[in-house]
């Protein structure tokens, strides 16, 4: 695949950031391998098994410029997952790296992020390379071996 076929990683919408002094936008970040996972509070895979996966690879990553990304998706019970709760789940969860809440659109209980990706859940991942193009996308979790294998060639990676 040329260059120019790989899909480039869309823009972020985000309507409340944690964890950063300043919106972050992947335009800004061009140059650095970004790993992006969405999730919701009440989604268990994404309790159990991705926001842990989510911390081991921050630790393992922590000496990369590797820039984690958590996006707060939420698709379903809006009411009982909003951004107070979200903060205190944050602080209790000690998650450093920076977490946005999808900006919902007001027409669909999709928010724009999520339609911007095409994602059919949480927890999903986009692993987006230095040039902004995305590298894999899933939905689910992979086994920490395939993620940290994947992650380490995006961080070797001089492109």
């Amino acid at each position: 695949m040329s260059e120019n076929n790989v899909p480039k990683a869309p823009e972020l919408a985000i309507s409340e950031w944690f964890n950063t002094t300043a919106p972050i936008t992947l335009a800004g970040l061009r140059g650095r391998p970004v790993y992006l996972h969405t999730f919701q509070l009440l989604c268990p895979g994404c309790l159990a098994n991705a926001l842990p996966q989510v911390q081991r690879i921050e630790r393992i990553f922590s000496r990369t410029d590797l820039q984690i990304i958590g996006v707060h998706t939420v698709f379903e019970l809006h009411d009982q997952m909003t951004p107070v709760i979200l903060k205190g789940f944050i602080e209790e969860k000690k998650i450093r790296y920076p977490v946005g809440v999808d900006l919902a659109d007001g027409k669909s209980d999709i928010p724009v992020t999520m339609e911007r990706y095409g994602l059919r859940g949480t927890p999903s991942s986009v692993l987006i390379g230095r040039d902004g193009a995305i590298v894999h996308q899933l939905f689910g979790v992979e086994e920490d071996l395939i993620v940290g294998a994947r992650i380490g060639v995006a961080v070797a990676s001089g492109a």
